[in-house]
């Protein structure tokens, strides 16, 4: 049996945790946390790339600019539910390291595709669909760190592992628009493009939007073969994980995680796009990469919050507080006149109140986070009550089994956020002139979430508080 194979793992043991536990599953966690960073960076990376695109000779009509931008959240939602499972079969050392290594494909695609105009449209769609092998990332991520770490600290383990992960978004953001104004790698990384704004040229190599990750990446992957560890007692087939679908809480957890991270990552994709469109003299590559950095800081913090106070509280309030900064949002947008030219708005007032609704859905992320082991380990305790012979270990075993799948799967539905909201962005553009009509859907959306948090999870005599 390979040494990388844990055959005894007892996290919730004491003497274990202290003597060789902590150590094991905080190496774990230290490797996971970039191989996630640069899985976000590379699955939103075309946030950033089509801004630059109608520069360089691209001619791409807005409805494709804002496809290219929700294709990778709509293909990275739907690996995760296949990677939701695929842990505790082929384990998390090998997943972990597999699923790093495959984001070299679009990574090197983008580098070589933009530095064509004639690229055919199509081979563009296919490169940001292969862009949501990252987003694809995230749930089999989770459920491997949710492993290793003890139920008092999984809410700090996830949400550190979210959190300096998510910082992939803001980190690409602020990174890629740098690394185009540069030779990176010199004659390797191709020749430069000429960008003509306002009657000025100037070069850029908007191929280092994808070349920059590279030697990350195959460092991470690396680092993951030979650093992390498999568990064999997190073995489970995906039948043994496929309960997950008769159980009420899953669907409900998926709904209010589909507000929070949701809420995040498709706010992310759409900030760039939504700022150039509604205040043009503003340039979105120096702020949007703020928001995503703001969301992402705030879900560690989140994390240690609810592992103090209950997910519950936290995620209710949460919500409550996601209608207000909403409205604040919608409050200084500029709106259409009758000549259909922008009129009103504040820029600062909008971009304030938009830092507000990330920070709210980092701390939220992690919140729901939270609730999702608690929830199934007082659903087997439960169970255990009723059947007597039920033994702690097994309690343990089948919790921490059922909560990774959750977390996997939730994360997958979760996902789906980066599709809808720049789509609805560009429904709402297209039939009101303006996307208020869509962030008007969207506090509909968060009072639903509000309400199903408080009658299940936080209010007393809740069915399943946590």
């Amino acid at each position: 049996m390979s040494s990388k194979v844990l055959q005894q793992w007892e996290p919730e043991n004491p003497q274990f945790w202290q003597k060789s536990g902590h150590a094991i599953a905080n190496r774990n966690l230290w490797i996971s946390i970039p191989c996630l960073f640069l899985a976000f960076a590379v699955w939103m990376v075309w946030s950033m790339v089509v801004v630059k695109l109608p520069d360089v000779g691209f001619n791409y009509t807005k409805n494709q600019l804002f496809w290219l931008t929700a294709l990778p959240a709509l293909s990275g939602a739907t690996l995760r539910i296949f990677y939701s499972f695929l842990v505790p079969v082929f384990g998390g050392r090998r997943w972990t390291a597999i699923s790093t290594a495959s984001l070299l494909f679009p990574a090197v695609g983008i580098g070589y595709a933009v530095q064509d105009p004639n690229t055919p449209y199509p081979t563009m769609m296919l490169l940001a669909l292969l862009c949501g092998l990252g987003g694809g990332n995230f749930s089999s991520s989770m459920s491997n760190i949710n492993f290793f770490f003890p139920k008092a600290e999984k809410g700090y383990a996830l949400g550190m592992n979210a959190g300096l992960g998510n910082l992939g978004v803001s980190g690409m953001q602020f990174i890629v628009p740098i690394v185009m104004t540069m030779a990176l790698f010199g004659s390797f990384g191709g020749d430069p493009q000429t960008l003509i704004k306002d009657g000025v040229s100037k070069d850029i190599w908007l191929q280092n939007a994808g070349f920059v990750w590279v030697p990350f990446i195959a460092l991470s992957a690396i680092a993951a073969w030979f650093g992390m560890n498999d568990i064999a007692s997190a073995k489970a087939s995906f039948s043994e994980q496929s309960v997950i679908f008769k159980r009420k809480h899953n669907w409900l957890m998926c709904w209010l995680y589909l507000g929070t991270f949701g809420s995040f990552i498709g706010f992310a994709a759409g900030f760039p796009l939504l700022i150039k469109g509604q205040f043009p003299e503003i340039d979105p590559t120096k702020f949007a990469f703020l928001g995503p950095l703001v969301g992402a800081i705030a879900r560690p913090i989140g994390g240690w919050v609810s592992d103090k106070l209950g997910g519950a509280k936290v995620t209710f309030w949460v919500f409550m507080l996601m209608v207000l900064a909403v409205f604040a949002v919608i409050n200084f947008m500029p709106t259409k006149g009758v000549d259909g030219v922008l009129v009103g708005g504040n820029f600062m007032g909008f971009f304030v109140a938009f830092l507000c609704l990330f920070a709210l859905t980092g701390v939220g992320n992690a919140s729901t986070f939270k609730m999702i082991p608690a929830i199934f380990l007082t659903y087997h305790e439960r169970l255990a009550q009723v059947n007597k012979g039920i033994s702690r270990e097994k309690v343990m075993q089948d919790s921490n089994k059922e909560a990774a799948a959750v977390l996997g799967f939730t994360s997958a539905i979760g996902a789906y956020g980066g599709f809808f909201i720049p789509k609805s962005y560009g429904t709402s553009i297209a039939i009101t002139g303006s996307p208020i009509a869509a962030l008007y859907v969207f506090v509909v959306f968060y009072v639903v979430c509000l309400a199903v948090t408080w009658w299940f999870y936080s209010r007393k005599d809740a069915e399943m508080p946590c």
